[in-house]
């Protein structure tokens, strides 16, 4: 008997990849890494209950793996977000990203 795929597993890779790249963006990568993380616990328990008949469990784990990190990163950059506009240091973070950006060599 030929083993089948579980279900999503390209789907939660992309996802959390996306989410892992859309982290820095005042942390709208929460959205997508979300979504990866709950579709790969839903194929783990559709795992579970018949571990014999699928083979690409290790692409699920590693996908909701990068799926925790992008949701750590993004709930650290909404952190920041909301500790910015909290404190009033907006003149600061904006120069910050003006000499990120210099020295990236990206022009405004």
């Amino acid at each position: 008997m030929e083993k089948e795929k579980l279900p999503n597993s390209s789907a939660i890779i992309v996802l959390s990849i996306f989410g892992y790249l859309c982290c820095c963006c005042f942390g709208l990568g929460v959205i997508p890494a979300g979504i990866a993380f709950y579709m790969a616990t839903k194929s783990e328990k559709i795992y579970a209950e018949n571990p014999d008949m699928y083979d690409n469990i290790s692409q699920i784990k590693t996908g909701k793996i990068v799926a925790l990190v992008a949701l750590i990163l993004c709930i650290l950059v909404i952190i920041r977000v909301i500790y910015v506009f909290a404190t009033g240091d907006i003149e600061a973070a904006m120069e910050q990203s003006r000499e990120l950006m210099e020295q990236w060599g990206i022009e405004e």
